[in-house]
């Protein structure tokens, strides 16, 4: 702690911290140039990451060929059939009559609840306990499922049995479960169909378990599992289960038929059309987002504030100044500019396809009814009759997938999408060479070495002024002790002379 100015009577304090406040000026502008450049790294990155997920976004939707491909579909009688399209490029249409439906494999046991005396249940008691398990060796039950290779499961004399059903569950193609109104065990395969086999399950074992379960051949009731049987326009045929793919399509059998249900497809013109006008929407968003970016003004006098005078301000008035200090971070941005000049070329580009017909011909979004707006202050946003793509799409949506979603191993070839993408991947390589990522450190990007240029500035200006404000301290001791030391000799004088009076 300094006192100051006690012999003197002077504000030491106020005057060497007066005195430093014009030393500290070089100071604050690095201080504030350091800030500036933060935020500016701040606003490349945010850009960034924006670039990317408009960049995953094309890749996710538009550059995807089932985006293009929806169908709707129309079925005479959807509680026999059902069907959906799952990446049919070609319409689809026909009759099919549904002849006998999938069924599961199943297996009953015979009655074993009378293993069990009154009141008891099968979760109480060991097999062993209900004489149900011989011996103490492990037994192997070797369950055939249709369809499915055969398994082996391991079971002890201390499961019970719950633990073997869990067994069955877990490990085998059946589903298994104990009915205890009826005491019978009932067993049914997972899948449908016949499968390779004559479509039964079949269970044995190594000992008398299966047999002592009466689950065996000998004591069990069975039901085949049988395949599905229809004609498809025209063609008889059976699948293992009552959902299956045809073409692209994907077929349900719910019921048997005695006339043939009708179906066709059509694409789903209204699913296209939502997908590419947002395509069109977020390019718009985007290019207005970092126009007003690269073009934003830039207040030059209005400095990023220090701590100081943020104290000595409204929050408002700190609010208001940070606005305009934190402007213009972007203005006239090289990557930036560059790419929103190839992205309005690229929305213009021309690619050969073929019509409805198959002959070949060129197409453009004009052609879809988009097109850029008359004013040169929209830099390039597009507009879209909405009436004129939704007949584009309805007649021919595989052109409409090849003007804008198609790739090709030469992007030039591709459609505008991947030209599109292209161009936010190149911006978003220039600015991480500027302005790294987050986890990137200072030394591997261009604003992160000029912060840590700053900083090391920064520091020895520091140290600067602590020597400069110490060396004030002293000289203004100094003077202190120099008056003091008048003072006293004043004082000493002064009492030699009156004491001589």
């Amino acid at each position: 702690m300094r006192i100051g100015g006690l012999a003197s009577g002077i504000d030491t304090e106020s005057i060497i911290r007066d005195m430093m406040k014009a030393h500290r000026i070089p100071l604050d502008k690095i201080t504030q140039k350091k800030q500036y450049t933060q935020w500016q790294l701040d606003d490349y990155r945010s850009t960034n990451r924006d670039l990317r997920k408009s960049s995953d976004k094309l890749f996710d939707t538009v550059m995807k060929q089932s985006t293009y491909m929806k169908k709707n579909v129309s079925v005479s009688d959807e509680k026999a059939v059902s069907i959906t399209a799952k990446g049919s490029t070609s319409d689809f249409s026909g009759t099919i009559k549904v002849d006998a439906l999938a069924e599961q494999a199943t297996l009953q046991s015979g009655v074993i609840k009378d293993r069990l005396a009154d009141g008891e249940d099968f979760t109480s008691k060991t097999l062993k306990e209900l004489n149900i398990f011989e011996g103490d060796a492990d037994q192997k039950l070797i369950i055939n499922t249709p369809g499915k290779p055969e398994v082996e499961i391991s079971i002890t004399s201390s499961d019970k049995l719950d633990d073997v059903l869990k067994k069955l569950n877990d490990k085998t193609g059946v589903s298994a479960f104990y009915d205890s109104s009826s005491g019978k065990i009932a067993i049914s395969s997972k899948d449908t169909g016949k499968g390779e086999g004559d479509g039964k399950i079949t269970i044995s074992s190594s000992g008398t378990l299966a047999a002592q379960l009466k689950i065996d051949n000998d004591s069990s009731t069975r039901t085949d599992g049988k395949d599905a049987s229809f004609n498809f326009n025209g063609l008889q045929t059976t699948r293992s289960s009552n959902t299956f793919s045809i073409n692209g399509f994907e077929v349900s059998l719910k019921q048997t038929t005695t006339s043939p249900v009708t179906f066709s497809s059509s694409t789903d013109t209204d699913t296209v059309l939502d997908s590419v006008v947002e395509f069109v929407n977020d390019y718009n968003e985007m290019i207005e987002k970092l126009n007003s970016k690269i073009k934003e003004k830039q207040f030059k006098s209005f400095h990023p504030l220090s701590a100081e005078q943020k104290a000595d301000m409204k929050e408002k008035e700190v609010e208001l100044w940070e606005e305009k200090a934190m402007s213009g971070t972007l203005k006239g941005d090289p990557a930036l500019s560059s790419m929103l000049n190839n992205l309005r070329s690229i929305m213009s580009t021309t690619v050969t396809t073929t019509d409805k017909d198959g002959n070949e011909i060129n197409i453009s979004m004009k052609d879809l009814g988009i097109e850029p707006t008359k004013s040169y202050l929209d830099n390039g946003k597009l507009i879209i009759n909405e009436d004129k793509l939704r007949a584009k799409i309805s007649e021919n949506p595989n052109a409409v997938y090849d003007l804008i979603g198609k790739s090709n191993t030469d992007p030039k070839k591709g459609g505008i999408a991947q030209r599109y993408r292209n161009e936010l991947q190149d911006a978003q390589k220039k600015i991480t060479v500027k302005a790294g990522s987050s986890t990137a450190v200072n030394d591997t990007f261009a604003l992160g070495r000029s912060i840590k240029n700053m900083d090391k500035q920064i520091e020895r200006f520091e140290t600067k002024l602590q020597m400069m404000e110490s060396r004030y301290y002293k000289q203004f001791n100094a003077m202190e002790q120099a008056i003091q030391r008048a003072n006293s000799q004043s004082a000493a004088l002064m009492s030699s002379l009156g004491g001589g009076m």
